[in-house]
């Protein structure tokens, strides 16, 4: 299911954590991120980008220290 979904309704404070494979990062970002197969990016409502940590955990906390409403997006 590939549905498109308006976060902005939520406010401002919600991110949401999805899963991003290695493979598919930019060549010098994959250089960067060593061993590592999965990490976890965090959005804005907009679906710019905030961070790219090495797990959900990390993601979740990162988004609550600041201010902010994480959510899981598959």
């Amino acid at each position: 299911m590939d549905t498109k979904f308006d976060f902005e309704k939520f406010g401002t404070d919600v991110v949401y954590v999805k899963p991003i494979l290695a493979s598919d990062l930019p060549a010098d970002v994959q250089e960067q991120v060593g061993d590592l197969e999965e990490l976890f990016a965090v959005h804005n409502a907009s679906g710019e980008q905030l961070a790219l940590v090495a797990d959900r955990k990390l993601a979740f906390h990162l988004a609550r220290e600041n201010n902010m409403q994480p959510v899981t997006v598959h």
